[in-house]
């Protein structure tokens, strides 16, 4: 089991930076592939980005790449989404999620443990 709580999330102008941060309580973070997922109102709950437990992949959605970057920091039991020139279409709640193993995935249905979510909205 881990717990995840997220944190960052906030209202900024478009082209803003936000950073997001996720701490694990629980089992040794490092066994857990992890990532992010947002949802818009309205829509369905979408891959962000992921980061395998040795923090040797990476892989995001089309949507981000060149502006959201993911690392983690396994002695902190941290996970964070540093966002970059955001847009209104960014606008969403960000879920932090975790799975066991070291293999990148890409459906919501794929990841065990999930935070509350922390809320994004880019104002035009």
């Amino acid at each position: 089991q881990v717990q995840l709580i997220e944190s960052g999330g906030g209202l900024v102008q478009a082209g803003a930076s936000l950073r997001l941060s996720c701490v694990g309580a629980g089992r040794p973070f490092s066994v857990y592939t992890m990532g992010w997922f947002r949802q818009a109102p309205g829509k369905e709950r979408e891959f962000v980005a992921a980061i395998n437990y040795s923090g040797g992949t990476t892989d995001y959605t089309d949507s981000v790449k060149a502006r959201f970057t993911i690392s983690r920091d396994n002695a902190k039991n941290t996970v964070h989404l540093q966002m970059n020139d955001l847009k209104p279409e960014d606008t969403a709640v960000y879920y932090c999620v975790a799975r066991l193993g070291n293999i990148v995935a890409f459906r919501a249905e794929s990841y065990d443990y999930w935070g509350q979510g922390t809320q994004v909205t880019v104002s035009s």
